[in-house]
């Protein structure tokens, strides 16, 4: 079935009900490559459930995957995920059952050949006590749906980096396997994992999940930025730009002014930016 748009401006999911545990609090944080030294006492939170266990902020992105679009008759052979935004009304529990409502905001027909954008959210509250926890926002671009008859346009203003040197850089490593820990978080797309299917889809290696790469810059912004207190950022946006291969360092270029972190990861090793236009705000 070819991509309607008022069938898509209809799609919406709500009250549905995800649970999680400290365990996928913890996969997750080792799949964004905390704990890497285990005698790190600040990273040691994150991934040992000695006491209060934190959570990377990044952590709300894996934790409501949501069928809403399988029956768009988008083509996701061709989708790339463009943008992802995050509110986090409150510091993420490390466990509890969420409850979320997800509904398709826009949709801009991009012209025939030339692809379609269309922006999903996905608000969430905590079962225990009804309260708003946090807001993604999606934007996949739909390489081949244009021409579906929608209007045209092209989303929201991408967040402007400031036009100075960068006053903070951060320089993590990712692992060769760190795909194949992180897609265990949800995303178990054969791409990330898969050495003959990457090569026959234009691919030299199997791919780190974009979503590892925007939960890495995270990670630097809580290392760099917030000495590890994962209650002080309260929203993280990003564009993706580039792949990075597992195994490859990616450096986050920060500056901040006030509460707000602008932020670009590159992978300095072939001089290629991977996350773009990023921008953290700070409680």
């Amino acid at each position: 079935m070819a991509m309607n748009y008022d069938h898509l401006m209809s799609l919406a999911l709500d009250g549905a009900r995800h649970d999680y545990s400290d365990q996928e609090t913890i996969l997750y944080a080792l799949g964004v490559g905390m704990g890497r030294d285990p005698l790190d006492e600040r990273e040691l939170d994150y991934v040992f459930e000695r006491g209060q266990l934190k959570t990377v902020p990044s952590l709300a992105t894996v934790l409501t995957r949501s069928p809403l679009l399988r029956d768009s008759g988008i083509d996701y052979a061709k989708v790339l995920h463009g943008e992802q935004r995050l509110e986090l009304h409150r510091p993420l529990p490390p466990a509890g059952t969420l409850i979320a409502d997800s509904r398709v905001v826009a949709a801009y027909d991009k012209g025939p050949d030339k692809g379609a954008i269309v922006l999903t959210e996905t608000k969430v509250r905590s079962a225990a006590d009804g309260a708003a926890l946090f807001t993604l926002g999606s934007t996949i671009f739909a390489r081949g749906d244009g021409g579906f008859g929608g209007p045209s346009g092209s989303g929201p203003e991408p967040h402007r980096l400031p036009e100075r040197a960068p006053d903070l850089v951060c320089a993590l490593e990712t692992r060769p396997d760190q795909a194949l820990l992180y897609r265990l978080s949800g995303d178990r797309n054969p791409l990330h994992a898969d050495p003959a299917l990457a090569k026959r889809v234009g691919f030299p290696a199997p791919i780190l999940h974009g979503l590892c790469t925007y939960g890495t810059a995270c990670r630097a912004v809580l290392q760099t930025i917030c000495d590890y207190d994962h209650t002080r950022i309260a929203g993280f946006d990003g564009r993706f730009s580039s792949p990075v291969y597992p195994g490859e360092t990616i450096a986050t270029e920060l500056w901040v002014d006030g509460k707000i972190v602008s932020f670009r990861a590159r992978v300095p090793a072939r001089d290629v930016t991977v996350i773009n236009n990023g921008k953290c705000t700070l409680r």
